[in-house]
């Protein structure tokens, strides 16, 4: 799958891209406990196009940018207009070697 082929609802997603840019973690509060949660944002980018990673907990540190990632089971979601990539409870991240 490419990126440009990417819509918002798209599940299932297998994807290998290469992270061009990496936001700072930052804290969130978890919606249903009382557990922070650390996000950050990553832009993924394949020759069709670039979309929005959100990394997780120790996701943030597995990646670093110039990484060319593997994501197994993916889906994509709209948050505030942009669509994004997620990866999921039942998704897989790996690097590519």
């Amino acid at each position: 799958m490419k990126i440009k082929d990417l819509r918002d609802g798209t599940k299932r997603v297998d994807i290998e891209a290469k992270i061009i840019e990496k936001t700072g973690p930052r804290e969130v509060l978890s919606r249903y406990k009382d557990v922070v949660l650390r996000v950050a944002n990553a832009t993924i980018s394949d020759e069709t196009g670039t979309i929005k990673l959100t990394l997780w907990n120790d996701q943030i540190d597995q990646v670093k940018v110039n990484d060319t990632i593997k994501i197994e089971n993916g889906y994509v979601t709209s948050f505030r207009g942009e669509i994004q990539l997620n990866i999921g409870r039942y998704g897989k991240l790996s690097i590519v070697q």
